[in-house]
């Protein structure tokens, strides 16, 4: 009896081809080199330049230069063979996924733009306009948005650039992320591509606010924190739009992004506790309230992640509820709308008390959402009510 185990077929990934070119650059990006990334993105390394270039076995994505393809259509494209994605507002095809040897009968004419839906059928290919092709539920954004397909044009550019960004930012966060922030973050993520600005530079200048915003709140200088703090998460929405804007995202800054973000609000409410005792200003109990505000914001996070491991899904995208919930949970940015009230008012003694209420009313609410969790998977598997 042989010892070997059985052979696995493993299925290649395609070859990438970019068709056609684009005097236009969405972003500051060259719409091919764009394309480049995005596949890259997907695991496709064998991009070529030249049709003469195309393997002669396995299957190739072309795609055209002057389209911008939503991120799920890319994944569309490098899993489904025989796939044709139509141009939403016309008969014409975009993108292939082919066999090799099936290429150059229909690279002209997809270039071209003369690939209708009836001879991509023609050629045993499977047409499918965007909303067919892929899911309108991001997991990953937490919302919900029809996939985008969309010619680069001179005179539409902007609307190009509304169109990608709008595409990169969260649907369920919080109410200054989500309503104050997404404006003035487009015009500022807009410079920092023009200038060549990468998302890891925006992100280390937030470490910086990080720093001097702990520094003045501990000295006692509310306003100077709060400037810090406030400017720091304008930059916290700015460096992860840029990213995928530009599509230069990597693990390592995604890990260097979320690592600041999950580690600082916790020292932030120690050092304004540390300047009410600097200013004379502690309230009663303060070490309890302390306690309360940092385990209560390491207990939520701990509830969030029990929750996506017992149910698969996000605590903040189960029910309409819970999304609307996050807007204004016990997070950096809602209590910092209350440091920020109380110190207009002249008590950020009082400020740090309601965060510390706040934080245990939004933990136990968060505990009741858990506990009819588990009363609902009962009846069957928990699901977004995004994705429905």
């Amino acid at each position: 009896m042989s010892g070997r185990s059985p052979s696995v077929s493993v299925t290649p990934p395609p070859a990438a081809l970019v068709v056609g070119s684009c005097p236009v650059s969405p972003w500051f990006v060259d719409p091919a080199e764009r394309l480049r990334r995005q596949l890259r993105a997907q695991g496709i390394t064998d991009l070529q330049d030249d049709p003469a270039e195309i393997p002669d076995n396995g299957s190739v994505i072309v795609v055209r230069a002057d389209i911008a393809y939503d991120p799920a259509l890319m994944r569309a494209l490098a899993e489904t063979p025989g796939l044709a994605l139509l141009m939403p507002d016309r008969d014409e095809v975009a993108a292939v996924n082919v066999p090799c040897g099936m290429a150059a009968d229909i690279l002209g004419a997809l270039a071209a733009g003369r690939l209708t839906r009836e001879e991509a059928r023609k050629h045993g290919l499977d047409p499918q306009l965007p909303d067919e092709a892929a899911s309108a539920y991001r997991t990953a954004l937490r919302k919900r948005e029809p996939p985008y397909l969309l010619r680069i044009r001179r005179d539409n550019r902007l609307a190009v650039e509304r169109r990608l960004y709008s595409g990169a930012y969260k649907g369920v966060t919080d109410l200054v992320t989500k309503y104050v922030w997404p404006e003035p973050a487009f015009w500022v993520t807009r410079v920092c591509a023009r200038l060549g600005i990468s998302p890891n530079m925006v992100t280390f200048a937030s470490l910086l606010l990080v720093i001097a915003a702990f520094y003045f709140f501990a000295q006692g200088q509310f306003a100077l924190g709060l400037l810090a703090g406030w400017a720091m998460t304008f930059l916290d929405t700015v460096d992860g739009k840029l990213a995928r804007v530009t599509v230069t995202h990597s693990r390592l800054g995604n890990v260097f992004d979320h690592g600041i973000d999950l580690v600082h609000p916790p020292f932030w409410y120690w050092a304004w506790m540390m300047g009410l005792q600097a200013t004379g200003q502690v309230p009663a109990d303060a070490s309890l309230l302390l306690a309360v505000i940092v385990g209560g914001y390491v207990l939520q996070r701990v509830e969030e992640g029990v929750f996506i491991a017992r149910h698969g899904v996000e605590m903040h995208v189960w029910r309409r509820f819970d999304s609307y919930f996050r807007l204004i949970t016990a997070r950096r940015n809602p209590n910092l709308i209350i440091l920020t009230v109380s110190l207009l008012f002249g008590h950020p003694d009082v400020g740090i008390v309601l965060v510390a209420w706040w934080t245990a009313l939004c933990f136990a609410v968060h505990l009741v959402r858990m506990i009819q969790a588990e009363s609902t998977r009962r009846h069957g598997r928990l699901t977004s009510w995004l994705s429905s």
